[in-house]
């Protein structure tokens, strides 16, 4: 069992916690993950956000989607978690590229905070670039500020930054700083568009963690093609060479379960609505 021993909602969305896990905050690195799980819920596979070794705590941060992740956010500092799991995945790459552009969109940014500390500490100058649709959205800005030599924003509203997607300021900073490597992380078709815009003009990683599901590899559920080769990112990854990875037939597949998750989530409202009639006619108790 591992205990929160910090809480924070940074957006309407997603929830972040610190929790105690000595043994994993000494062996974790930059791109690795954790699976929580609680009660009887699904695994649900977290990029590990930071670290403190001292403490012995790590940080997660998690979109509130279906039922488990909403158990799991409902939960307060001093609870403790059932089971923790990790870390597991591959280290991201690092090593002195010289200038690293780091994209990240929505909640896509947790995997980067920890890549960012590494590229830092290996000597690279990292340029962030970060979008959400919304101000609100745009999680952990004062973290990510702290640790980039330059930062750029965007916001598809315009309520932010610059007014829309995040390759509006890639673009931008293709051209103006050239950076000698790209790593990104969020939604699939951002993570399209942005290998589709550095595609033979920068090397490109991708960290495909927003696909996993029971992040062991026996599921099958986050196969993706990369060069050809079917690789499995919870075990081969989570991150690849994103000009290698066929991004539509990942989209395509993902797509499949589109109906399944509105169905489940709108499942999870209503019991959550039940259970509030029923306390609301019991005066509260």
């Amino acid at each position: 069992m591992a205990r929160i021993v910090r809480k924070e909602r940074v957006s309407p969305e997603d929830v972040l916690f610190e929790i105690e896990a000595p043994e994993i905050a000494k062996k974790h690195k930059a791109g690795q993950f954790v699976i929580v799980r609680h009660c009887e819920g699904e695994r649900v596979p977290l990029t590990i956000v930071t670290k403190d070794a001292g403490r012995g705590t790590i940080t997660l941060l998690m979109k509130e989607i279906g039922r488990s992740t909403h158990e799991l956010g409902a939960l307060a500092v001093g609870e403790e978690i059932d089971d923790l799991c990790g870390p597991l995945g591959n280290p991201t790459p690092i090593e002195n590229y010289g200038t690293a552009a780091v994209v990240g969109g929505g909640v896509g940014v947790a995997p980067l905070v920890a890549v960012i500390e590494a590229l830092a500490a290996a000597g690279n100058r990292v340029v962030g670039v970060f979008g959400a649709r919304t101000k609100e959205l745009l999680v952990l800005r004062d973290e990510l500020s702290g640790l980039c030599d330059e930062i750029r924003f965007a916001t598809e509203d315009g309520s932010f930054g610059t007014k829309g997607r995040v390759t509006v300021e890639l673009e931008r900073v293709l051209r103006e700083v050239g950076p000698d490597v790209v790593f990104t992380a969020g939604p699939v078709p951002m993570m399209k568009a942005v290998c589709d815009m550095t595609r033979g003009r920068v090397k490109t990683i991708a960290s495909l963690n927003s696909i996993m599901l029971d992040g062991t590899g026996m599921c099958g559920g986050c196969r993706v093609a990369v060069g050809g080769e079917i690789k499995f990112t919870c075990v081969d990854g989570p991150e690849f060479d994103g000009h290698l990875v066929d991004f539509e037939a990942l989209m395509r597949r993902l797509s499949m379960y589109r109906d399944h998750e509105r169905d489940h989530i709108e499942e999870h409202r209503c019991r959550l609505a039940e259970d509030v009639r029923r306390i609301e006619e019991n005066g509260g108790g």
